[in-house]
């Protein structure tokens, strides 16, 4: 099936402004070999690389929570990174090359910089990549392949999500108009990741959760008391986690509900 890539930022404003739903719009498919220019530690377990150089030109990202993969070698060595073909996507070689998907924190076009920020974990391929990279390091990136968008004139958000998904809030809240009213339910791991860094709003009340057997993610997001008018749903996080809110988002509000990763299997395709 033909993806229309045409335009996508144009198409994108004009649907956060006065579309309706969610509308999944493709982007000119890249792949990107790019540098390490910078690592922060934002908190224990959230760590910060930030991507660069001239192959990041024209790169595509206008969604809070885009994203793109990270092409990883062979555990021999061996790179197969794809290829751009002649309908800006790309042709990937068989089988499939390592890759994980990260959410772009921030694009800086004049630089030609990205941030991307790891959830560190024990085991995790990214994770462990991430850990050791140092600056000058090379790394391929594909992507973004596109936006599912939604609109950016609900009365109200709710944003229910765990550590992986702080990078799309963030970016959001960053995007989102001064005056957005929202409500974000933030579960992590760890009492410190409450130290990740979200921009202060007057009407956006922030409300953290620490992982303490199971999720309290999708019970908090039940209990909450909405506003008059129309709400918006966005849910990311572990897919058994934020599974219970597609039904209360059919219910309740419009919604987007994400798996970004699933206990047990890596590299989850959602």
């Amino acid at each position: 099936m033909s993806v229309d890539r045409r335009d996508p930022a144009s198409r994108i404003a004009a649907h956060h402004s006065t579309g309706s739903g969610i509308v999944r719009i493709g982007y000119p498919i890249g792949a990107r070999r790019v540098r390490v220019v910078a690592r922060q530690q934002l908190t224990p377990n959230m760590l910060r690389l930030t991507l660069g150089g001239p192959a990041l030109a024209g790169f595509h990202t206008y969604q809070a929570d885009d994203h793109i993969k990270i092409v990883f070698a062979d555990p021999d060595g061996t790179r197969r990174d794809p290829v751009p073909n002649a309908e800006d996507a790309l042709d990937w070689p068989r089988p499939l090359p390592p890759t994980r998907k990260y959410t772009i924190r921030r694009y800086d076009a004049v630089a030609h910089e990205i941030d991307l920020d790891f959830a560190l974990h024990e085991g995790g391929l990214a994770s462990t990549w991430a850990v050791s990279a140092k600056v000058g390091d090379e790394v391929t990136i594909a992507g973004p392949p596109g936006a599912k968008a939604f609109p950016h004139h609900y009365d109200h958000y709710v944003f229910a999500v765990d550590d992986t998904a702080l990078p799309a809030v963030a970016r959001w809240l960053e995007e989102a108009p001064a005056d957005v009213s929202a409500h974000v339910v933030a579960e992590v791991g760890d009492a410190a990741e409450r130290a990740y860094p979200l921009a202060s709003r007057d009407s956006v009340s922030v409300t953290w959760l620490v992982r303490e057997g199971d999720s309290m993610l999708a019970e908090t997001v039940r209990s909450l008391r909405l506003p008059a008018g129309r709400t918006f749903l966005f849910a990311a996080g572990e897919a058994g986690d934020v599974k219970p809110l597609r039904t209360w988002g059919q219910d309740h509000v419009d919604a987007l509900v994400t798996g970004y990763w699933k206990r047990g299997i890596a590299g989850l395709e959602d």
